[in-house]
């Protein structure tokens, strides 16, 4: 890639509380500020996520 070529993004969307609800996954959490509403991942880092998903999700009752 050189200096002279452009990448065009998209903006990003403006999202609401209700949207931002029913769109998210369950390892994601809805962030609000003041002036965003963003949606993002429960666990940042994605080594950390992988760990968290080969954990069994409920401990058995049987303990």
């Amino acid at each position: 890639m050189t200096s002279d070529t452009a990448i065009h993004l998209t903006p990003p969307r403006k999202i609401t509380l209700e949207f931002a609800l029913m769109f998210i996954n369950d390892d994601e959490l809805v962030e609000i500020t003041p002036l965003n509403i963003r949606i993002r991942k429960a666990v940042m880092k994605e080594t950390d996520r992988a760990r968290i998903g080969r954990q069994p999700r409920f401990k058995s009752l049987k303990d």
